[in-house]
Formats: C-alpha cells, sequence, structure tokens
C-alpha cells in the first residue's frame, strides 16, 4: 500500500527541551489507517494532527476494544534518529490484536509507516539527554453499534510526543504502595495484553496511593492476593543477595519489552536472573534478614525507576539506604546508552530511522 503524505499548512511552535514534561504535547502530523472486512486494513495516510470523528455509539466507547503500545525515538549527538526494538512493540501489539478480536496487521508495513511519520517530524525529536520523542500506536473499534460482540470496522492511528522524565523524581527512589483490596488482573483475562481497560482497572487504587504520597500501586495476583506482579505501570525487579528475581509471565503480567530488556543484559553480565512466583511476604522478610538490596520497575516511559519505599498493610520499609542502587544504576546507563547510541548495540536492538 502506498502511504498519502497531507503536510499540516499550520506547524506548531516546538517546545524547550526543558519545558517538557510527559504525553501532554503531540507533533504536526499522525498516521492514520481503516479496516473494514471488504477492503481489509486500508487508505494509510500522514496527515495533520486532529480530532478523531466518531459516532456516540463507536463500539470503542461502549465496550473498551482499544490496544496500543508505547515507545521511543532517540537523537543521537550525532543527530542521527532511531527507535529502540520497534519490531518487539509491533509485534506485541499484533498479538493484543488477536487476544482482543481485531484484525492483525502487516508488521513490515506498519513499522515503515512509522518511520515515515517520524521522518516527517523529525525536528520534533529533542536533542538533551532523558528527553525522546513517545510514539503511541493505537488501534480502536469503530462499529456504529449497541451490542457486545466484536466490531467489523476500526481505525488504527499513530502520535507522537516529545516528553521528558515520567515521574516528577526523575532518576531518584519512587515509593510504591501494595494494596490488599483491589485486583487489577487475573490469569486467563487480558491483564498480558496492553488494552485500555487494564489501564482503567488500576486507576481507583492509583488514586488512594497519591493521596496517601505513594508514586505507584504494586499489584499482587488477583486470586490469592499473595504473589507480586508488576507495577501501575511498570514491571518490577528485586535483588536478593546476589540474585535478581523478577515475576514469571503468567498470563496476567504484561510481557514488558524493557523488562525483556532488563533480562538479557543481566544475563549477559552473568547475574543470576530468576524469573518465578515471588510473594510480598518473601520480600519483607528479606528485608528483615538484610537480603533484599534493591527493588526497581522497569518499563518505556521510565525506563529503571528505582524504588526506596514500600508499603504493605502498616509496614513500611525502605530500600537499601533509600537510594539508587548499584543494579539499578548500571542497567539505567546501560540501556539509555543503548538509546542514545553510547553504546554499541550488540543485540540488534536499535533501528534507524533518519
Amino acid at each position: 500500500m502506498q502511504i498519502d503524505i497531507k503536510k499540516t499548512t499550520s506547524p506548531k511552535k516546538h517546545p524547550e527541551d526543558k519545558d517538557l514534561s510527559f504525553g501532554a504535547i503531540f507533533t504536526d502530523h499522525m498516521f492514520n489507517m481503516d479496516y473494514n472486512p471488504n477492503k481489509g486494513w486500508h487508505n494509510p495516510r500522514i496527515e495533520p494532527y486532529s480530532p478523531i470523528i466518531m459516532e456516540p455509539s463507536s463500539m470503542v466507547l461502549h465496550y473498551g476494544q482499544a490496544i496500543f503500545e508505547g515507545l521511543k525515538a532517540y537523537k543521537t549527538k550525532e543527530g542521527k534518529v532511531h527507535l529502540f526494538r520497534p519490531k518487539d512493540n509491533i509485534r506485541r501489539l499484533n498479538s493484543s490484536a488477536r487476544t482482543m478480536c481485531i484484525p492483525e496487521f502487516d508488521e513490515a508495513f506498519a513499522l515503515d509507516a512509522l518511520k515515515q511519520l517520524i521522518r516527517l517530524e523529525k525536528d520534533w525529536v529533542p536533542k538533551s539527554e532523558g528527553t525522546s520523542l513517545y510514539v503511541r500506536p493505537t488501534i480502536i473499534a469503530t462499529d456504529p453499534f449497541l451490542g457486545v460482540r466484536a466490531s467489523n470496522t476500526y481505525r488504527f492511528f499513530i502520535i507522537l510526543s516529545p516528553v521528558g522524565a515520567y515521574y516528577a523524581e526523575g532518576f531518584n527512589p519512587v515509593k510504591i504502595w501494595v494494596t490488599k483490596n483491589h485486583v487489577r488482573a487475573v490469569r486467563g483475562g487480558v491483564g498480558h495484553v496492553k488494552t485500555a481497560g487494564n489501564y482503567a482497572a488500576s486507576l481507583y487504587a492509583g488514586e488512594e496511593a497519591h493521596k496517601n504520597g505513594y508514586t505507584q500501586v504494586l499489584w499482587l495476583d488477583g486470586v490469592e492476593l499473595k504473589y507480586v506482579e508488576e507495577v501501575g505501570s511498570m514491571n518490577i525487579f528485586f535483588v536478593i543477595g546476589d540474585e535478581l528475581i523478577t515475576p514469571m509471565l503468567n498470563g496476567s503480567i504484561l510481557p514488558g519489552i524493557t523488562r525483556d530488556s532488563v533480562l538479557a543484559i543481566a544475563r549477559s553480565w552473568n547475574v543470576k536472573v530468576t524469573e518465578r512466583k515471588i510473594s510480598i511476604d518473601e520480600i519483607f522478610e528479606a528485608h528483615e534478614k538484610g537480603t533484599l538490596k534493591e527493588v526497581f520497575g522497569s518499563g518505556t516511559a521510565a525506563v529503571i525507576s528505582p524504588v526506596g519505599v514500600i508499603k504493605y498493610d502498616e509496614k513500611i520499609i525502605t530500600i537499601g539506604d533509600g537510594n539508587v542502587g548499584p543494579v539499578s544504576m548500571k542497567l539505567y546507563k546501560e540501556l539509555t546508552a543503548l538509546q542514545y547510541g553510547h553504546a554499541e548495540d550488540k543485540m540488534s536492538w536499535i533501528e534507524p530511522v533518519v
């Protein structure tokens, strides 16, 4: 398919890197593509960023049939622009599509469309370390129909946003709160899918955590309320003794791209890495014994986010001395060095764009 390109006649002023927050500013153009049963995926186009006109009865608004991804483009000191592991994000979007009964798309075509969009918007990619161009591919159901079934029509769109740090704390330890009163997902559901409803399910507990001075919620499994699963926007890791432990993927945990990157890098360093069930009681017992060295989250938005404090029931523990630990720091430096082009790409994770 040929992608039609229509450029804006009213370009926006680019923000200064120092003024960037996360997800509040959007570039001049977006990618759009439509689906219906007769034509399949068709009419791919890059056009000015604008509202999507849809019927009030559009199925996405009533039944939540929506999936998305999050990845980033980075500018190197030489002025080149590249993406970090985009093929994995696109592959995961198609996996989400299968689970949510959305028609699959051509992954190579989607990557090419994304590259064309970023080439057009290359001047929007911020230059400073710690900044990037956040990429949000999304697919939504558009049938005007009130009835519970899969839609027959869809819109695939990609929008871009120049961003700074995800957390106000930056690369400093955050405080997380463990909830026993709420669950985000259960095995056999859609917890492993990047679908809108998963995030809606996290909002109530997230607001409660914020009111109590905590940055994120640490979710326990939805069956026994015993085993650690993930943080609101991140996968979670624990350094206990000389072992790096993360909850195993079980159908209710998102298979994070950054999670996978952390595991691959740690194993390349010959770190003892384990993916298994780990209970919240085990975490607190390890702290009492003095073997819990570090806790950190991983995700596209924050990359690595050290955890300084965990609250569970009435118990509050400080991880280590409350500062960034050596494993977190080393992983953050390694990942960001790859993303900004300062280190050799031995894993073949970098995709050149411009």
